[in-house]
């Protein structure tokens, strides 16, 4: 066949074409990191001309703050969906730390990392980064009130407990670069520990519903 024989295409409209970029610079930023989603970068995932990128996505900025709202957004909803017809609030919440805690989400870990540093200086990544923490914060606080309400949980500021935990939660995940392999149990457990005494659980409910989810 002819090198000059092009490939044909399948049409895409405007909405799916533009998914297509945004998954495909959320799967780039989660394995190579922000600074690899470029216009040329996601039209070589793609086998596309960069031109086709820069339409839909007119600066590297715009992409790249989609690329991490999209990959976190994908994150929040893998750990803690907003919809949970089935089990407790504290089964969920012990999911949630198995999960969490676990290295499959180092990538996302790092993504993170990478993320709040580049925003200090991309006020379009920052706002994205500033609602996907908002988001999170309510995920958990909203969990945290089933909790309450049901009578499983025990706290007077399901608001405050969220952020607790998930700044400890952060805290550990900022070492996601580093080798964890020494690190003391106690520590690996911080936010179970945490999260377990501000809801006034007994010590081991959530790491045991963890192991048996």
């Amino acid at each position: 066949m002819s090198s000059s024989v092009q490939r044909k295409r399948v049409r895409k409209s405007p909405e799916a074409r533009r998914a297509e970029i945004v998954e495909a610079a959320a799967r780039v930023a989660l394995t190579e990191g922000l600074e690899c989603v470029t216009l040329r970068r996601i039209a070589e995932e793609l086998d596309v001309r960069p031109g086709l990128i820069s339409h839909y996505f007119p600066s590297a900025e715009e992409l790249v703050a989609e690329a991490f709202a999209t990959a976190a957004t994908g994150e929040l909803d893998g750990l803690l969906p907003a919809d949970r017809p089935d089990g407790t609030p504290t089964e969920h919440l012990a999911r949630y730390f198995a999960l969490s805690t676990g290295e499959a989400y180092d990538d996302i870990s790092r993504l993170w990392i990478n993320a709040r540093h580049l925003s200090r200086y991309r006020p379009l990544l920052r706002d994205r980064v500033a609602e996907q923490e908002l988001a999170s914060d309510d995920r958990l606080e909203g969990l945290i009130r089933e909790g309450v309400a049901s009578g499983e949980f025990r706290t007077d500021d399901p608001r405050a407990t969220a952020i607790q935990i998930l700044v400890v939660l952060d805290g550990l995940a900022a070492h996601a670069n580093t080798d964890r392999s020494n690190r003391p149990e106690v520590v690996t457990r911080m936010a179970v520990t945490t999260a377990e005494r501000e809801l006034g659980l007994p010590v081991g409910t959530l790491r045991a519903g963890g192991e048996g989810g």
